[in-house]
């Protein structure tokens, strides 16, 4: 539901804003707060938290646990207060380093500096949002915390189309709903950990040894959990070196993208850490290999699928959805060039996600920051190769290529130091999908339609025809792999 009203929000904020000036410096300003949400929310702290947390929770009273989360609680909201009155107060300085195209253009700059005085304070609500789904996740309680996002789809939906229109700038609108809806997030896990038992007295505790713990494996973290924010921050960093609707094209093939990664990738990996975390505080690393080949198995049966209907459909997608309003043909086929070059490493961000779980749920922070270290670098070195001579496109194959690196290196120190050895079934599993999904790129080609004639069907005619292509590989995917001898007793965790 999440991922759906997402895409509905994006599809209304194309209608809105296009690809205009307006888009790009919204764009900005929305994913500063967000890229620092991933960095210190769902990507750092989440990971350093949930392995101590659910270690307290197996071995420790239950009065113990609630200390800890009272402390660690505090002390977030404490550091979290600070970094967001910094931000507010020095939104130029913070434009001015993550939108560094902006500097000579002062309209750009003045509204992205505005916009972001507002967005800021999401990264407080919404950092502990993280912490208490992540609590609710490890109790087994996977659907407030799913659900939550919701909240901002809805929020800005409805600001895009009641209040923005009627405004002299319609992204103030928009940033207000974020606001709002980063402070109704927070609101809604509090019942529910309350009933559960685990609603915490915050309470200062930076000097507490598991907080104290936490702290030292979240700082390396920041860096090495959220690589691929950082890469695609980079990206926008340089597309606002790019010509006007370069930070926009991007924007929107990456949401195009996040949907299967959001929906099956980042979903099995949340499950996967709270799991791996208790099987390795048991010492059962039958069950955590066993765990971990699963995943890995899930996210591919998913991910080279879609990959490839994605670069195989990549701009009548972008017309189908986006192209309505201010989204015009030119930046169907501009948005559907980046979509492409990101699909090309979605199997790549996929699998880093499930890597990444077999080291944070061991408290090894260390070693994926010095594999993220040769994937950042690699991306900063394609980009300055790449984005003179391809443009926009160029930063998203640099962001794919620098995912490949990344999830290679991970998966070799796993596989190295046994942590993740690939069983025979899914070794045969892996050939099977890309058997059926070389047969499913076959179907496409053979009945695949020009632009034009994308072009030329009404909206509904394309909405109707995109969906009719998805369900009708959809079933001919499922099918093709019966056929090949895939069974649901395969879908099992093979131990």
């Amino acid at each position: 539901m999440s991922r759906f009203l997402g895409l509905a929000r994006d599809v209304v904020l194309a209608n809105l804003l296009g690809a205009s000036f307006q888009a790009d410096v919204f764009l900005v300003a929305q994913k500063i707060p967000n890229f620092l949400r991933r960095l210190f929310g769902e990507g750092a702290f989440a990971t350093a938290f949930v392995p101590v947390f659910s270690e307290y929770y197996s071995n420790r009273t239950k009065a113990e646990t609630v200390s800890l989360l009272s402390k660690v609680s505090g002390t977030l909201g404490g550091v979290l207060a600070v970094i967001t009155i910094i931000g507010v107060l020095g939104s130029q300085g913070v434009i001015a380093i993550f939108g560094v195209g902006f500097i000579d253009e002062p309209e750009k700059f003045q509204l992205g500096s505005d916009l972001l005085k507002i967005t800021f304070p999401y990264i407080f609500f919404i950092s502990l949002v993280a912490m208490y789904s992540s609590v609710l996740n490890t109790l087994n309680k996977f659907a407030i915390p799913a659900f939550a996002p919701i909240l901002l789809n809805l929020s800005m939906i409805a600001a895009a189309i009641i209040w923005a229109p009627s405004m002299e700038q319609p992204t103030v609108a928009l940033a207000w709903a974020i606001f709002i809806a980063g402070a109704l997030q927070l609101l809604l896990h509090l019942p529910f950990l309350w009933k559960a038992g685990y609603l915490p007295r915050p309470q200062w505790g930076w000097k507490d040894s598991a907080v104290q713990r936490i702290i030292k494996l979240m700082l390396p973290v920041i860096f090495g959990a959220s690589v691929s924010q950082i890469n695609l921050l980079i990206d926008t960093q340089i597309a606002s070196l790019l010509q006007e609707g370069s930070i926009s094209w991007l924007y929107y093939s990456d949401r195009m993208l996040e949907f299967p990664l959001g929906i099956f990738g980042i979903a099995i990996a949340t499950v996967l850490l709270p799991t791996l975390s208790k099987f390795f505080s048991k010492k059962d690393m039958d069950h955590f290999g066993g765990t971990l080949d699963w995943g890995l198995r899930m996210v591919l049966m998913i991910g080279i699928p879609a990959a490839v209907g994605l670069f195989w459909l990549a701009e009548p997608i972008m017309i189908t959805v986006f192209q309505h309003g201010a989204f015009t043909e030119h930046d169907s086929f501009k948005a559907g060039q980046s979509l492409q070059a990101y699909s090309a490493g979605l199997i790549a961000f996929m699998m880093v996600k499930v890597f990444l779980t077999g080291f944070y749920s061991r408290q090894d922070t260390r070693t994926p920051v010095k594999i993220a270290v040769i994937s950042v670098v690699s991306n900063i070195v394609l980009n300055l190769a790449l984005f003179k001579p391809f443009g926009h496109v160029g930063l998203a194959v640099a962001t794919s290529i620098s995912a490949f690196i990344n999830a290679i290196f991970l998966y070799r120190y796993l596989h190295k130091s046994e942590f993740l050895r690939l069983s025979r079934e899914s070794k045969l599993w892996i050939f099977k999908l890309i058997i059926a999904s070389g047969l499913l790129l076959l179907g496409l080609w053979y009945t695949d339609f020009s632009i034009e004639q994308w072009q030329s069907w009404s909206r509904f005619e394309a909405i109707g025809m995109i969906c009719l292509t998805i369900v009708s590989t959809v079933v001919a995917y499922a099918v093709l792999l019966i056929i090949l001898g895939l069974r649901l007793r395969d879908f099992k965790i093979q131990r």
